[in-house]
């Protein structure tokens, strides 16, 4: 039995399971429903290393909690709740307008990326502010690539924030989920409210976090994750025709593999920017900018940042803003112990010390593995447009 068949054949039996739920045949939901999770139960076992293993989990896990509550109805120990229907846009994506974000970072709330943040001026903020410069039209899709934890998704937000856009934040675990295989329905949707803004003048962010678990190859896609990569083609596609190429409109994609991309993909994201790992500067202002945020607090005045730095090479932003907040978590926990919580105190008789961060960084290897490095500077040789 062929991994095609499995998912292709789990799938139809998802769609037939739906069907039978809405219009109330429980009994033959249940049997449809058992089948799918049987036959994406065997891909799985027999696939555990799929990139989208994890959504197809989510799936089963959602059809056995369908058939809990139906099997309960049909014994009569239950009553039903509604049918599933459609999916709405907010079901399937996350849209924070500028007004209803908490994360109201820009630019200068990072620390350095400064090459990046200049592509991004490029290619993003220069055409919204100014579009009359740029008869042509602009790049509309940009990929955010590099190791995990330097900053990508913050570095979409404050893009966002930064032109005070709509961000259509999209997961491809829901994209694939909702609405039991539905995904090519869902990125239309996705991508019919982005032209929805657009065309009122809002300028617009489509934030694809993990997109290479969305656009992997060919060749690596079974079932409904074929129709739902071609959907995403057509859609980044019709942004380049004569009524959208002007829209305030970009498809924001990040991606810590980016050589596993599809190159149809990789074409439509014009600009691919390397978003580095800290370098030992970096890294020193990085600790500079985080346990300064504890300085209300604590005593920081002897703490040896440049040590620290040496410390953490291979470490990401995300490592050591968690570094940071172990200390204070230890500390936090040995002043309660001791039983203080005075400010005056604190400051006075529990400071903290390099040695605090020295023996969380002991505990605690970096994320970034040295060997990609070299595959990042490759692929940025080879695909880097910024």
């Amino acid at each position: 039995m062929s991994m095609q068949y499995l998912v292709d054949k789990g799938i139809e039996y998802a769609h037939k399971a739906v069907s039978a739920d809405k219009a109330g045949d429980y009994e033959s939901a249940i049997k449809y429903y058992n089948a799918a999770i049987d036959l994406l139960s065997k891909y799985l076992k027999l696939y555990p290393d799929s990139p989208l293993a994890e959504t197809y989990r989510d799936l089963i896990q959602k059809y056995r909690n369908r058939v809990s509550i139906l099997e309960k109805y049909v014994s009569g120990s239950v009553k039903i709740g509604g049918p599933q229907g459609e999916a709405s846009i907010d079901d399937v994506v996350e849209v924070l307008e500028p007004d209803k974000r908490s994360n109201k970072n820009t630019f200068k709330d990072l620390v350095d990326l400064e090459e990046v943040k200049q592509a991004l001026k490029r290619s993003v903020i220069y055409p919204v502010k100014t579009p009359q410069l740029y008869p042509l039209g602009w790049s509309q899709g940009i990929l955010l690539f590099g190791p995990p934890g330097c900053g990508k998704t913050e570095l979409a937000i404050a893009l966002a924030n930064e032109i005070d856009a709509v961000l259509i934040n999209v997961s491809p675990a829901t994209i694939m989920s909702k609405w039991l295989g539905d995904a090519e329905k869902n990125v239309k949707k996705v991508f019919d409210k982005a032209r929805e803004y657009a065309s009122q003048d809002k300028p617009v962010i489509i934030f694809i976090d993990e997109v290479d678990s969305l656009l992997q190859p060919l060749g690596n896609e079974v079932g409904g994750e074929k129709r739902m990569r071609n959907q995403f083609l057509i859609e980044m596609d019709g942004l380049k025709s004569k009524e959208n190429k002007k829209m305030p409109l970009f498809v924001v994609g990040a991606t810590n593999k980016p050589w596993t991309l599809d190159i149809g993909f990789i074409r439509r994201f014009e600009k691919r920017i390397y978003v580095p790992p800290p370098n030992k500067e970096v890294r020193k202002q990085l600790f500079i900018h985080y346990i300064g945020k504890l300085k209300d607090v604590y005593s920081i005045d002897s703490i040896d940042y440049d040590k620290l730095a040496e410390l953490t090479e291979n470490y990401s932003p995300a490592d050591i803003a968690s570094i940071v907040k172990e200390v204070q978590n230890n500390v936090a926990e040995e002043l309660n112990e001791k039983g203080l919580s005075k400010p005056e105190d604190i400051k006075s008789l529990r400071p903290l010390t390099t040695d605090d961060f020295i023996k969380v960084i002991e505990k605690r290897k970096p994320s970034i593995d040295p060997s990609w490095l070299e595959a990042y500077k490759e692929w940025q040789d080879k695909y880097g447009a910024s």
